[in-house]
């Protein structure tokens, strides 16, 4: 039997080949959860560079959250993500929850940056 760690990274394989055969040349809204933290990121593959990103180990986001391992903390960062995108002029992304299941904190995150203005 395959051990979890394997099991996450060919899920987060498949995911990504997915991704980006849907792409058609939108960046990503990359997600990375810990059990801190949530980060999130939007990158263009096709420069290979980060456009925006944000996550709860920002000082102003750190003083406003009781915590960075919740939903709130989830939907701060998919808010400021989406703002930054917005700002760096991408409108339209594709979302990458890598082998996490959508659902939870990665839901509220995606909701949040819906509810901002990125589109996906």
């Amino acid at each position: 039997m395959a051990s979890l760690r394997k099991l996450l990274e060919r899920r987060k394989k498949r995911v990504r080949l997915a991704l980006k055969k849907r792409a058609k040349g939108r960046p990503r809204l990359s997600v990375f959860r810990s059990s801190k933290h949530i980060y999130a990121q939007v990158i263009n593959d096709a420069d290979g560079k980060t456009v925006a990103a944000a996550s709860t180990l920002e000082k102003d986001l750190k003083s406003s959250l009781k915590t960075g391992a919740d939903t709130e903390a989830a939907k701060a960062v998919g808010k400021l993500v989406a703002e930054r995108a917005k700002g760096a002029g991408v409108n339209d992304v594709i979302f990458d929850r890598g082998s996490y299941l959508f659902h939870g904190r990665v839901k509220a995150l995606a909701d949040a940056a819906r509810e901002g203005g990125l589109n996906f």
